[in-house]
């Protein structure tokens, strides 16, 4: 196996144990936010990492495309992974966390509803919603959380961000490696 993709299948690993430990003794329970930044810290990881150390091996000359094809190479395991878990995490080891923000949403669904300044603005702000009765608003808003919050839709979702995101780190470390790092080599 490639070092690119070994680091990217390990450090999917340390996320993912994390985000276990952080789980289990209840860490940032009622916050997604710590494990949303150390995912996004894991990304930059694994390809600055696999990158260099391929780059350490190789003895020929490599051109700008391969080093981000390199890099690529270490964020898509990570990105694979890490939404493969995200769907098993929700569907099997965390139901409750979706059940909890949907009740959440609903309340406040309910809360804006009732409001008729609340209503009035969303009304103005959502065209289709003007000749809709509060209960169609309501019963719209709360059938748009409940598809929302499920964990399909949330992996399929981070897998999208996770590929954005390794295409924009993999260029980025790219190019500061090609003019700092290793500027005499290339």
């Amino acid at each position: 196996m490639r070092v690119t993709v070994k680091t990217g299948v390990i450090t999917a690993f340390c996320w993912i144990i994390i985000k276990l430990v952080m789980f289990y003794t209840g860490l940032f329970s009622e916050t997604i936010v710590p494990s949303v930044m150390l995912n996004i810290l894991g990304m930059l990881v694994s390809i600055a990492i696999g990158l260099y150390l391929h780059k350490r091996r190789i003895t020929e000359e490599s051109n700008t495309l391969l080093d981000i094809k390199n890099a690529m190479t270490a964020g898509i395991p990570y990105a694979v992974l890490v939404s493969v878990f995200i769907y098993f995490y929700y569907s099997q080891i965390n139901p409750d966390y979706y059940l909890h923000q949907i009740a959440e949403n609903e309340i406040a669904i309910e809360k804006m509803v009732n409001d008729p300044v609340a209503l009035s603005k969303f009304k103005s702000e959502q065209p289709d919603a003007e000749v809709m009765t509060k209960e169609e608003i309501e019963a719209k808003l709360k059938k748009s959380n409940r598809q929302g919050a499920a964990p399909g839709f949330t992996a399929t979702l981070a897998m999208l961000a996770l590929t954005v995101l390794a295409t924009l780190y993999s260029l980025l470390v790219t190019i500061i490696y090609r003019r700092l790092i290793f500027a005499g080599r290339n």
